[in-house]
């Protein structure tokens, strides 16, 4: 690997101390894993590989990834573990038991005033059949890929409010300066 990373003010050579580091996951809560977990499986094709439960502080995490053909996922529940913190670009859904009943409960989206977090993004092979799949599924637009000043890019909304990016890669090539 010879690419060393755009040079900008504040970046500095990654130290040695942090080879092998990886981002691993980005988190959401959600109200209801049973209405979040349905759009993801349905709607971006991902599966949960691994459930962890903590009754002392009422709270469930759903790891979730799109698994691709040869991705070998162990059986055994603690290897599962082990193998899932191993991963790259995993989506972890955290349910705090007791949100899903509430009347009106909402998480801050990110985008909202004040805003933080943005969007989570997901790559697809072919922009047009992905949003003409959106539609099928009645997935909430913020923007379509002709939309916008920034044509070939779709923004929807997943069960919580959170908005996803959806681009195809190809398409992007020329974006920006």
């Amino acid at each position: 690997m010879s690419f060393a990373g755009e040079q900008h003010m504040g970046v500095v050579t990654p130290p040695p101390e942090t080879q092998g580091f990886r981002l691993n996951h980005l988190m959401l809560r959600v109200a209801s894993p049973e209405r979040s977990l349905a759009f993801y499986s349905r709607v971006f094709g991902m599966q949960v590989l691994r459930r962890l439960d903590f009754a002392e502080m009422q709270f469930s995490l759903y790891f979730l990834a799109r698994l691709e053909e040869g991705d070998s996922v162990p059986e055994a529940q603690d290897a599962r573990t082990t193998w899932t913190f191993q991963q790259k670009g995993l989506l972890e859904l955290t349910h705090n038991w007791g949100t899903e009943t509430q009347e009106g409960f909402a998480y801050h989206d990110g985008n909202a005033e004040p805003q933080g977090f943005g969007h989570i993004c997901f790559s697809v092979p072919d922009l047009a059949k992905a949003q003409a799949w959106f539609d099928a599924n009645d997935v909430t637009f913020i923007k379509r890929a002709d939309q916008g000043k920034m044509k070939d890019v779709i923004f929807v909304k997943d069960p919580d409010g959170y908005w996803i990016e959806v681009v195809q890669a190809d398409l992007l090539a020329n974006m920006g300066d």
